[in-house]
């Protein structure tokens, strides 16, 4: 029941809104190498702009770009996040949302977060689950569909390293026996490694990729806050990219001041790591642009201290100059509050004029006016460095109303060379391809 306090609050907030902040720039200004990095303009009540999530209508689908056509591959899902293809052309897809996390729900800002993130969509229980896709036929549409492991903790990254699949919980890093072409995993789990979870576990997500050779996994951790403003102590081994031994699960951090690390993947001409990273909240419309980068073993990219390389960031108390002095700057801006979550290079992609360069999905803002994001581009790469200006790949997310049909969270390439999006809102995996 909703008490007379927190109506006044959203009341209250929803006014300063309406009139309040809004951005100034384009976003294609906070995009590209050089982005452009206004002033923060903070204001007393942080921007909130949602888009309402309401789902497709019967047959509705996004926008591919010209030469590509879009369809859906799977429908009727349960809020799937993350894909993973396996060598035998079987995908598979969490089923995933926020664990029961009550120390990031008290207070009056928690409880309005709460309210946001089901008004966005992202209210729903975790269905816990990895489902498994077959398109047999090779007609474009999954015509099997399995529970593949059930009676997981929130599971989002997946990687196979030949017969153990890896599965990142939101609080450990599991492994399963695989076989190739099973369409059911019975067997209990091995536990490689604890991740931070707890109660607060600002940012849920975890993530997980192995090395080329298989003998590394590195594992994705967010921040447990914003800023820093829980208290560094509840900031241990977050913000960073964990490198993790799966014969004995030790780790160590490879890449730290990541605020929310999400998609990760290796660069086919370099091999270099590269991963995608949502950036600090209320700091403004154009405050700070999400990025991609490529990620050094041991550097630090500034996270709370700076952004963007060593603009300090003056709402963290007490600063840390010597780790801003070290602070790398990202190799590529993807625009300003616009999620940005999935990555996946394009290798072995068949869609015409999309070969050399690198996927993105952008899930889609909250903390800007207007909205950016909700769309999957594709940032063309030379030489293994970006290069020009995205591309939009599926874009249509946002209805004339600026409601939400959908909102597209991982990418990946199958084994016939379409893009697959899983669509956290719509509830459907969409696989684009060529005409």
């Amino acid at each position: 029941m909703l008490k007379p306090q927190h109506a006044v609050v959203i009341v209250f907030a929803v006014g300063l809104a309406a009139c309040g902040e809004s951005s100034t720039l384009q976003v294609a200004d906070g995009t590209g190498p050089s982005p452009k990095l206004p002033e923060p303009n903070k204001t007393l009540i942080p921007t909130v702009n949602i888009a309402p999530a309401i789902g497709w209508a019967n047959g509705a689908t996004p926008t591919a770009a010209a030469g590509l056509k879009v369809a859906a591959f799977a429908e009727h899902l349960d809020h799937p996040r993350w894909l993973y293809v396996l060598p035998n052309g079987d995908v598979l897809v969490a089923e995933t949302n926020s664990p029961a996390k009550p120390d990031d729900s008290k207070g009056i800002k928690g409880w309005i977060a709460d309210k946001v993130m089901a008004r966005a969509g992202a209210g729903v229980p975790s269905a816990n689950r990895i489902t498994l896709l077959r398109d047999a036929d090779h007609d474009g549409v999954a015509e099997t569909r399995t529970v593949f492991i059930e009676n997981l903790n929130s599971p989002f990254g997946m990687t196979l390293v030949g017969n153990d699949l890896y599965v990142a919980d939101t609080d450990k890093l599991l492994r399963f026996p695989y076989q190739p072409g099973e369409d059911r995993i019975s067997a209990q789990p091995v536990k490689v490694a604890d991740l931070p979870g707890g109660p607060l576990n600002h940012h849920w997500t975890k993530n997980v990729i192995a090395s080329p050779d298989g003998k590394k996994l590195y594992v994705t951790v967010g921040s447990n806050s914003n800023v820093g403003e829980n208290g560094m102590d509840q900031e241990q081994g977050r913000a960073a990219i964990w490198e993790v031994d799966p014969a004995t699960g030790s780790q160590r951090i490879f890449a730290s001041g990541l605020r929310n690390p999400n998609g990760m993947a290796w660069e086919p001409v370099t091999g270099k790591l590269w991963t995608a990273v949502n950036e600090r909240d209320e700091t403004g419309s154009d405050l700070v642009p999400d990025y991609i980068t490529s990620v050094q073993d041991g550097g630090f990219y500034g996270w709370p201290y700076s952004y963007y390389g060593q603009h300090v960031d003056a709402r963290v108390n007490p600063q840390n100059p010597e780790l801003v002095a070290k602070a790398i700057a990202p190799d590529y801006a993807v625009g300003p509050h616009t999620a940005s979550l999935g990555l996946s290079f394009a290798e072995g992609s068949k869609l015409p004029g999309f070969t050399e360069g690198v996927f993105i999905g952008q899930h889609g803002s909250w903390n800007r006016k207007p909205h950016s994001g909700y769309k999957v581009i594709f940032v063309p790469f030379a030489q293994g460095k970006p290069t020009g200006m995205p591309i939009d790949v599926l874009s249509g997310f946002l209805n004339k109303d600026e409601k939400a049909m959908g909102r597209p969270v991982g990418v990946v390439i199958d084994k016939q060379g379409d893009l697959l999006v899983a669509d956290d809102v719509g509830n459907k995996v969409w696989r684009v391809s060529g005409q």
